[in-house]
């Protein structure tokens, strides 16, 4: 992760995820979010300001995990790297889009609830593993801690 160009939206999901896999097998998740900005106007009343749009990529385990668990409409926490890309449309017009590789998405709790269920995680951080696949029911204890407490 490159400190440089670190990012956090809070915004709101534009499009389904989209999972797609490399030739090697590697799971790539694809998705956009959008934020507007509110403020109060002189007279004290709400007034939202231009929306901002970025495409986002999350790759192997956590593109799973996000194209099985967020949609169209939901407001996520997303942080990660940030860049521009200059590309040209079909009519020869010159665009930007701003994109994000996603290091961390998650659900926004400030208006909804949601209900966490550990995945298994795959051999080598390759992806392939099931997002869908339940967390057994009694988990070994974690290997980086052992049985002592993190903190």
């Amino acid at each position: 992760m490159a400190t440089d160009n670190y990012i956090q939206i809070i915004g709101n999901v534009t499009r389904d995820p989209e999972l797609r896999f490399t030739t090697s097998g590697a799971a790539v998740c694809s998705f956009g979010i959008a934020w507007t900005p509110r403020r109060r106007n002189p007279n004290g009343e709400w007034e939202d300001g231009d929306t901002s749009f970025f495409n986002c990529s999350a790759w192997r385990d956590l593109g799973e995990n996000i194209a099985a668990s967020i949609n169209k409409g939901n407001r996520v926490v997303v942080t990660g790297s940030v860049r521009s890309r200059d590309w040209e449309d079909r009519d020869g017009n010159k665009r930007t889009s701003i994109e994000i590789d996603v290091d961390e998405c998650s659900p926004s709790l400030r208006w909804a609830q949601a209900r966490i269920e550990r995945t298994e995680r795959s051999g080598g951080g390759s992806g392939g593993g099931s997002a869908a696949a339940p967390a057994p029911a009694a988990r070994p204890s974690d290997p980086v801690y052992g049985d002592e407490e993190p903190f």
